[in-house]
């Protein structure tokens, strides 16, 4: 199966995958919750080719994960901020970050990134959790089940 036709399945990790199924889709997103949003400032930081950027941005900009606003009129320049659709990935971000911390770093070569949850003042970890019961999600307790669009 092509990338332009994961789009096309009826598997939401395949459609999302079509996205951000490439390593550098995923760091624009990480440092745009990192307040990143020029495209020099994104470039500098991660290292990435300029063409290489400005096709990943653009690519987020058609599927409305950022929104490109001007901020220069001569010469025009645009910053990349998120949208709501595009804020909606933090939960997915931290919790890579988490399974990072956990599964990558056994041998503790690496800093660990915490997250401070600044309302309560406390460390937390992501997880997810039924939002019926409450009760934290596990893998052997959820079964899959497909329904209609509405």
């Amino acid at each position: 199966m092509k990338w332009h036709e994961l789009a096309q399945t009826h598997c939401p990790i395949a459609r999302t995958l079509s996205i951000f199924g490439d390593r550098w889709t995923l760091l624009i997103i990480r440092n745009a919750f990192l307040r990143t949003q020029r495209f020099d400032d994104f470039q500098q930081q991660l290292g990435i080719t300029r063409h290489l950027l400005a096709e990943r941005l653009n690519r987020l900009v058609d599927c409305h994960v950022f929104e490109k606003v001007l901020y220069n009129q001569s010469p025009k320049r645009y910053e990349y901020k998120l949208t709501p659709k595009g804020k909606a990935l933090y939960p997915i971000i931290i919790a890579m970050s988490d399974w990072g911390n956990t599964w990558q770093n056994e041998d503790n070569e690496f800093l660990s990134i915490n997250y401070l949850h600044k309302k309560c003042g406390n460390i937390t970890k992501p997880s997810v959790t039924c939002d019926c019961c409450g009760e934290e999600l596990e893998a052997n307790q959820v079964l899959p089940v497909f329904q209609e669009a509405e």
